[in-house]
């Protein structure tokens, strides 16, 4: 089965991905898969929060 194929069938049901909330921003983000690896890691939803809380 091809890449195709397999995200045809996905429908983005992103409400079953795990959240964590910003603490710069506030803002809730969801799981991606570029973060599968150090999820547990993960603080900021974006480089700019990472760089602003570095600022503080």
């Amino acid at each position: 089965m091809s890449g195709q194929e397999k995200s045809a069938r996905w429908k983005g049901n992103k409400a079953s991905l795990p959240e964590k909330n910003c603490p710069v921003c506030g803002r809730a983000f969801s799981w991606r898969k570029k973060w599968a690896r150090n999820w547990a890691s993960v603080i900021y939803c974006s480089e700019r929060c990472r760089r602003e809380k570095r600022a503080e």
